[in-house]
C-alpha cells in the first residue's frame, strides 16, 4: 500500500504532506524513502526471511518526521546526506556509521547525521524509529536568526543525543507529539498557522538541546537591545498578532539577536517577547468575542484566528486575564 496526499482542500505549501506506506517490495520502499528522505540503497541480509517496511511521514516544508517500522532486518545506505538528520529508535536498536563515528542508538540515545558525508545504518527486525530530517539551509538559517548574525555552516551537531532526560528528552517528546498528530484528521497540525509554529519549535528546540560551537552564545544572557529596536518588534506584534511569530522571527524584525531581544523586552516591557505576543493575542481575541455573533462563531474559531493552537490553554490564559471563560464573553455578546 502506498498513499501520499496533502490534506484535501488545502494548497498552501506549509500544509503538511502525509504518507502512509507499507510494502514487502524493496523497489517500492526505495521509491518511498527517496520521495521523503534521500536516494537510498535498501538491503536485507542473505539469510533474511523476506522484507517488510512501514512508513508514516509528515512533511512540513523543510522538516520531515516519519516513523519507520522494520518488520525484517534491513540496511540503508546513503552516498551523501544533504541535510541534518536524527534517528530516534522507539523499539529495538540500530547501528550506524557516519563521518568516522560508529554509533549505537536505542530508545534512550538518538543518532545524529550531518550534511556532506555518507550514512550506513543497520536495523533489527521488529524495530521502529522516528526519522527526523531537517534541510540544511533551514536549520542554519534558524541558528542565524537566533544569534542575530550570519553563521558559517555546517553546524557541528554531536553524533549522539541523550534523549532519556534533560533537554534532549524534552525535544524528543515534542517530535513524538508532532508525529502522533498524523493519526488525527481534525488535528490542528493541518492548519498552516499551527504547522509553521510547531516546525519552528522543532528546529530551535534541537539547537537549544544539543551541544555545538554556538550553544553557549545561544543560551548565555545577552545585552539588552535599544528601545528603538525593541519597538520594531512590538510594532510587528501589534500589526499582525495572528502571524506565527517565533522569537527568532521577532529578533530578525528588530535587527538583533534573540538574547538581546529577550533582555530588551525584559528591561523595557517587563516580560519576554512571546509572553507579550500572547497578551496581545488575548486582547484581540477578547475584542473579537465581544463583537461576535454566538450563533455563527465559536470560541475555537476565534482562538485559532488569533494564533492559539491549544484551546484548553487559551481558555485558561483567557480566564486568568479577563476573569471569565471565553465562552461567557461570547454568550454575553449576543
Amino acid at each position: 500500500m502506498y498513499d501520499v496526499f496533502p490534506r484535501p482542500g488545502l494548497t498552501c505549501p506549509e500544509v503538511p504532506d502525509i504518507l502512509h506506506f507499507s510494502s514487502v517490495d524493496i523497489d517500492q520502499a526505495r521509491t518511498a524513502l527517496n520521495r521523503f528522505y534521500y536516494p537510498v540503497a535498501v538491503g536485507i541480509p542473505d539469510d533474511g526471511e523476506g522484507f517488510g517496511l512501514g512508513i508514516e511521514v509528515i512533511q512540513l516544508g523543510p522538516l520531515t518526521v516519519g516513523q519507520l517500522s522494520y518488520a525484517s532486518p534491513m540496511t540503508l545506505a546513503v552516498a551523501e546526506i544533504d541535510a541534518y538528520h536524527v534517528s530516534l529508535p522507539m523499539v529495538g536498536q540500530m547501528q550506524a556509521r557516519h563521518a568516522g563515528h560508529e554509533i549505537f542508538a536505542d530508545p534512550s540515545t538518538a543518532a545524529v547525521f550531518g550534511p556532506g558525508n555518507p550514512v550506513y545504518t543497520m536495523h533489527d527486525g521488529n524495530s521502529a524509529e522516528l526519522a527526523i530530517k531537517i534541510e540544511r539551509v533551514a536549520l542554519e538559517q534558524e541558528l542565524a536568526r537566533l544569534l542575530g548574525r550570519p553563521i558559517e555552516g555546517p553546524i557541528d551537531l554531536p553524533p549522539q543525543i541523550d534523549v532519556s532526560s534533560g533537554p534532549g528528552h524534552s525535544w524528543s517528546r515534542l517530535v513524538r507529539l508532532l508525529h502522533d498528530e498524523v493519526a488525527h484528521p481534525e488535528s490542528l497540525i493541518y492548519r498552516p498557522l499551527i504547522a509553521e509554529q510547531l516546525r519552528g519549535c522543532v528546529l530551535s528546540g534541537l539547537l537549544l538541546s544539543v551541544p555545538h560551537r554556538h550553544h553557549d552564545e545561544l543560551t548565555n544572557p545577552g545585552t539588552a537591545g535599544p528601545p528603538r529596536a525593541v519597538r520594531r518588534a512590538v510594532d510587528a506584534i501589534h500589526d499582525e498578532p495572528e502571524r506565527p511569530f517565533t522569537v527568532g522571527d521577532l529578533a530578525a524584525v528588530a535587527g538583533m539577536s534573540v538574547r538581546s531581544l529577550q533582555e530588551g523586552f525584559r528591561r523595557h516591557l517587563g516580560c519576554p517577547p512571546m509572553a507579550y505576543l500572547q497578551q496581545e493575542r488575548l486582547r484581540r481575541a477578547h475584542e473579537s468575542l465581544r463583537r461576535a455573533d454566538p450563533v455563527r462563531v465559536t470560541v475555537a474559531a476565534i482562538a485559532h484566528r488569533w494564533g492559539f493552537a491549544h484551546l484548553g490553554r487559551f481558555a485558561s490564559a483567557y480566564r486568568t486575564r479577563f476573569g471569565v471563560p471565553p465562552s461567557e464573553t461570547l454568550r454575553s455578546s449576543g
